[in-house]
């Protein structure tokens, strides 16, 4: 070893003497993986044995254990982080909650990851398990957790790892809307992300750190902007967005990595479909001066490691009677694409608001408004088990209703739209009503141009001052996504309906073969 060591060194004497000091980091990353330890289709739904063994599955944790034990063996130095959201999305969090997070991350050794809002949806409880658990820090700098004394001291704000005899500081970044896309509770606060990182560069910069990693569950847009607005950062690992980044793909939304004011941006998608390798050269004062790399897909060319295979299969056991119960028929792909329902009228958001709607019309329901970011994935046609409607559906909401004005209708679909460009959960699918909204408009300046609501066999105007009856799940009604104008005690609700996944499967069952449609509920200017 020793002697390998003097003939590099000898090497790099005679090219470039400083290059010696060069300090090579390869960056192993996650983000969004949503308790997708099995693998999923191309509908990022799940995918079965006979389809996994024909080679048309993605993803799934036997594949990453291979996948970076693989890329660790051809590093030098490397680190694995995750950009949060780790919890939700599969009957393996509904059942275990974050316990098999815990256990595969422990087993593929990962380093630190930031807090995701999603790691909330089940409140602090929950997420206190799965700290104490876990055998690597949890990181949030932008949250005010002195008040819950079920984090306080649990979650770091960065933290700083030795890797080949190098300092790596490394800060943690969840949404400054966390309170309303989850359930923290009321004793978090959550602040701008900018000045939060910020001062925690400064604190590891004093430290002596001059490599420094963000992660990020804050989004690819939210990224580009600390980037531009702090200095000190080299890296930042992102997440929230599910956004594909890649120098070879012409489906991704930009390069790998993103280069903003010297800032290394990179993020995998989501799922466990990719893992994000970056190779990362400093020199001796910890500049980036080379930055290159690529996600790597996790499909069928990746084996699965069998001691992984077998561990989830032995947890899959108490979950098969559920998923594999055939609810349901489909006569073609329902679309769920988040890039899709986020923006616009889809498939599967009628399918859920006209499920919705369907099952409280004989209360005098007459609108409703299903949050996208409720929608989690699409289904494949053919037959529908339950295990694909709870992929699509994770999140054990409950059928609420309520009584609103007109008005307020209207200030909620006002909302609704305006975050499209960041591509955000709130979009609203409806159901007993039409829409027109101009994406001219700034936001919440009158973006909603028409509102009309079915009458009879066709649709009249809303009226501002008229009262209707709305069907919502219990977390957009309590003001989840940013509906506010649903919460409070005045509106004669009912938040305790049934389970909107059920919902969902039963109305399928009602129209089967389902037939998936668009009709133009939702236009734009």
């Amino acid at each position: 070893m020793l002697t390998r060591f003097l003939a590099t060194a000898a090497v790099f004497g005679l090219t470039a003497g400083v290059a010696a000091a060069d300090y090579k980091l390869t960056i192993l990353h996650t983000n969004d993986f949503h308790a997708r330890f099995e693998p999923i289709n191309k509908y990022d739904s799940g995918c079965g044995e006979e389809d996994n063994a024909e080679g048309k599955c993605f993803g799934g944790s036997a594949r990453l254990v291979t996948a970076v034990k693989e890329a660790r063996d051809r590093a030098d130095n490397s680190i694995l982080v995750d950009g949060g959201d780790q919890f939700q999305g599969s009957l393996f969090y509904t059942y275990y909650k974050g316990k098999v997070a815990a256990e595969f991350m422990n087993k593929l050794g990962y380093d630190a990851m930031t807090v995701g809002n999603h790691e909330f949806d089940d409140g602090p409880e929950v997420l206190r398990g799965f700290i104490d658990s876990v055998d690597f820090p949890v990181l949030m700098s932008n949250a005010d957790i002195k008040d819950e004394e079920l984090l306080t001291d649990k979650i770091k704000k960065s933290t700083v790892i030795e890797i080949g005899g190098e300092k790596i500081g490394l800060v943690g970044l969840t949404p400054e809307d966390t309170h309303d896309l989850a359930s923290p509770g009321p004793n978090i606060t959550f602040s701008d992300p900018v000045p939060a990182v910020q001062a925690e560069v400064e604190k590891l910069t004093a430290e002596g750190v001059n490599k420094i990693i963000v992660l990020s569950h804050s989004g690819y847009g939210v990224d580009q902007r600390v980037a531009q607005e702090t200095t000190g950062v080299d890296v930042i690992v992102g997440g929230h967005s599910n956004t594909y980044l890649s120098n070879v793909s012409d489906k991704a939304v930009g390069p790998y990595p993103t280069v903003v004011n010297g800032v290394q941006i990179v993020q995998a998608y989501a799922y466990g479909k990719f893992l994000g390798e970056l190779n990362v050269t400093f020199d001796d004062d910890g500049n980036v001066i080379e930055a290159s790399g690529e996600p790597l897909i996790m499909d069928n060319t990746v084996t699965e490691d069998q001691a992984a295979l077998d561990r989830i299969a032995e947890l899959a056991k108490p979950l098969e009677e559920i998923r594999n119960k055939v609810v349901a028929n489909s006569a073609a792909a329902i679309e769920g694409d988040r890039a899709i329902c986020r923006v616009q009228e889809c498939e599967m958001g009628n399918l859920v608001a006209d499920a919705m709607l369907a099952r409280v019309a004989d209360q005098g329901v007459q609108l409703a408004i299903a949050n996208s970011g409720g929608l989690r994935a699409s289904i494949d046609p053919g037959d529908v088990t339950m295990g694909e409607v709870l992929t699509v559906l994770p999140f054990q909401n409950t059928l609420s209703t309520f009584e609103i004005s007109g008005q307020g209708v209207i200030d909620a679909l006002e909302n609704g739209v305006s975050q499209v460009e960041e591509v955000k959960g709130r979009f609203p699918q409806v159901a007993g009503m039409t829409f027109t909204w101009d994406p001219a408009v700034a936001p919440n300046e009158g973006r909603i141009v028409e509102v009309l609501v079915a009458k009879g066999d066709g649709f009249e105007p809303i009226d501002p001052e008229a009262t209707y009856l709305v069907v919502t799940n219990n977390y957009v009604r309590n003001g989840g996504d940013g509906y506010k104008m649903f919460e409070g005690d005045d509106k004669n609700a009912y938040d305790f309906g049934p389970d909107l996944a059920d919902v969902t499967a039963e109305y399928l069952a009602e129209n089967a073969p389902y037939q998936p449609y668009l009709d133009g509920r939702i236009k734009q200017k």
